[in-house]
């Protein structure tokens, strides 16, 4: 139990010592319940000691132990949680909250019977404060506050309301009893480190940026209410210890009658800021709402209503309204992130947007689209670093759709990021896809990690970067510290489908495959139609030897891909494998075929003439592939696929030439 004493100096000032040991209870053979006959050395020796309190058993101080601790059932953090409601709700109403004549009657109302409204008390106690003290002692454990941080951030909302609380105060007596006046002391210093603890920790630590709603549903103006979501998103992740939810887990939500509460808690985010854009002419309505997602209160909301040229500023505001809302320290150099603005042309911002709406539909038309639109804003805005940025996004990209070589499509990638760099060195974007460029076009692997450090220091939040690092890592031989990054992309971004398969081919790059099967089953169940998943899955069952099951999957993928050549490739390469020489072949002559009419990667059908054992047809188009820069050639001392090749000096050979750690 709880014991207390004070001293009193000779002058006037009083320390008042709180000592807490807790509840303690020692069974086995010895034990006594009378203090004066504790057992000897011997006897403690042979004692059974018990840590915990023994369910079943009950113990604890009346009027405050919570309905699980009366029945004797195993309890946790929130049984007391049930008993600090119950001090607050003395301290407010200047009586317990579940005071009966009888201590059996005193357990019946714990156990059946609500307190009674702070309300009716007769003291001037603000509504929010009642609600928080009768949702910390709810009957059902799950009912309340799961944990003291949550308690603390509920009461730090409130208090800066301006609600008048006026606890109760007891009337001076002649003479105090000295346990009463020491518990009385307990209890203040209590709720003293309560409101210094709440007002410390409070702040939300995580928050998603919920689709705005495009009101009207205007085709023509979804790129405004989009791009006001990942701009507001890409500010705040700027913000320091706060996790915001990136754009791929948060526009699964892109309905206008999703549950903002509901998504908070998938999402497991502290807060969600959800909104509506309407857009009539040149003038623009913004409204935003930011929400607490475990006890659904409106933390903060606003409408804005200004000209379509106004955009820019009215984000910053709503950023800097939530940067304050969600209690967030911020340094001078933070704050200056918040307001940066990356040009003051609203024609070339506008521009952009429409630039990331297209990329951002992730495929060949909104890839050339999204270059076509970002072109257009640098006219508008020669120094626009961002639209550099975008514009090297989307090479990169374009690079995996197998349309033109990487060396004719990586150059510009590398260029736009170079050039957005020069215009602003601190645009993390940029670092990371430099640090790409770097990796798959120059083979600079000291150089692309470089970029790929830079990009996470300046935004540890960005996901894309923790992703490509792991690439870095996983390539250049460290297996351990590349799943431990890309772990952290997936905590990042945790329903983003390529990184969940880029967790995946980690595990799968290191014969792990297993793991990497359950990867792949994860992330097919967030969203079946993902064709990579099916690739991955394919080929790690390839790998264990289980040819049916990744013949299976990989024909899946070749028609959800609607005949891809990669897809295709990876097919022929397990047909191969399974000894079905017929098929491949089949498979070998469709991409020679293919390669006379567009582009496909060499290093497919060079691994299609490996599985096969042709390997004087399959070195010829490695050096092909070598000469195209192809960016599967990163993986050549870890991908499986390249397994019968090893030995061959000529692939000694091209691992040197790909610069690769030897």
């Amino acid at each position: 139990g709880a014991d207390a004493a004070f001293e009193e100096d000779p002058g006037p000032v009083m320390r008042v010592k709180v000592l807490d040991f807790g509840l303690a209870r020692m069974t086995g053979p010895g034990s006594s319940s009378n203090a004066a006959s504790a057992p000897n050395t011997d006897e403690l020796a042979d004692a059974e000691t018990q840590m915990n309190t023994i369910p079943g058993i009950v113990v604890g101080t009346m009027g405050y132990m919570s309905p699980e601790q009366l029945r004797g059932d195993v309890v946790d953090g929130r049984s007391d949680i049930f008993s600090l409601g119950c001090v607050l709700y003395e301290m407010a109403a200047g009586q317990k909250a579940f005071s009966r004549k009888t201590a059996a009657e005193s357990i019946s109302a714990i156990l059946n019977e609500d307190p009674a409204e702070l309300a009716g008390s007769g003291k001037q106690i603000p509504p929010d404060f009642d609600r928080i003290v009768a949702h910390c002692v709810e009957k059902k454990a799950a009912d309340r506050f799961q944990s003291a941080r949550d308690l603390a951030f509920a009461l730090r909302t409130i208090s800066s309301t301006s609600g008048v609380f006026q606890p109760a105060v007891e009337r001076p007596k002649p003479r105090v009893n000295k346990a009463v006046w020491m518990g009385g002391a307990g209890v203040a210093l209590t709720a003293i480190l309560l409101w210094l603890w709440s007002h410390q920790s409070g702040a939300i630590r995580s928050i998603a940026v919920l689709p705005f709603v495009n009101v009207g549903a205007d085709p023509n103006t979804e790129y405004l209410s989009d791009g006001i979501t990942e701009s507001i998103m890409n500010t705040l992740s700027q913000l320091p210890n706060v996790s915001v939810m990136s754009r791929s887990s948060v526009f699964r939500y892109k309905r206008p009658d999703v549950d903002p509460q509901a998504a908070g808690r998938d999402l497991n985010v502290k807060a969600v800021l959800a909104g509506r854009v309407t857009k009539r002419g040149d003038q623009l309505s913004v409204s935003a709402e930011l929400v607490d997602t475990r006890t659904n209160h409106l933390i903060w909301g606003d409408q804005y209503n200004r000209k379509l040229t106004d955009l820019m500023a009215i984000q910053e505001e709503i950023a800097q309204e939530i940067s304050d809302k969600l209690r967030v320290r911020l340094t001078g150099e933070d704050k200056k992130r918040l307001v940066k603005r990356h040009t003051e042309n609203a024609e070339a911002y506008g521009l952009y947007l429409k630039g990331r709406y297209q990329w951002n539909k992730q495929t060949l038309d909104g890839m050339e689209n999204s270059i076509n639109f970002f072109k257009q804003a640098i006219d508008k805005d020669p120094r626009y670093g961002l639209a550099y940025a975008g514009l090297s996004d989307a090479y990169a990209l374009l690079a995996d759709y197998n349309v033109l070589a990487a060396k004719e499509v990586m150059p510009s990638a590398k260029t736009a990021a170079m050039k957005a760099l020069e215009i602003d060195d601190t645009i993390s974007e940029a670092h990371a896809s430099l640090g790409w460029a770097k990796l798959t076009l120059d083979w600079d692997w000291a150089g692309a990690e470089k970029e790929f450090q830079r990009s996470i220091e300046l935004n540890p939040n960005y996901a894309t970067a923790h992703q490509w690092h792991a690439d870095y890592l996983t390539v250049t031989g460290h297996p351990d510290e590349a799943q431990a990054s890309m772990k952290h992309a997936q905590q990042l971004e945790p329903v983003s489908l390529p990184i969940s398969v880029a967790l995946a081919s980690t595990f799968y790059y290191t014969h792990q495959n297993d793991q990497a099967i359950d990867q792949c089953r994860r992330a097919i169940v967030m969203d079946p139609q993902f064709v990579a998943a099916h690739v991955f899955l394919g080929r790690a069952y390839e790998e264990k030897g289980s040819y049916a099951e990744a013949i299976a999957e990989l024909k899946q993928a070749l028609q959800l891909s609607e005949g891809g050549s990669s897809e295709l490739a990876a097919l022929g390469h397990a047909y191969a494998q399974s000894g079905d020489r017929a098929e491949a072949q089949k498979i070998l002559h469709e991409l020679n075929t293919r390669s006379a009419q567009t582009y496909v990667q060499p290093i497919w059908i060079a691994v299609i003439h490996a599985a096969l054992g042709n390997k004087e047809e399959a070195f010829p188009w490695l050096r092909k592939a070598v000469s195209d820069r192809s960016v599967w050639l990163i993986y050549l001392k870890v991908d499986p696929i390249f397994d019968s090749l090893r030995t061959d000096p000529r692939f000694a050979d091209l691992v040197r030439q790909a610069g690769l750690p030897q």
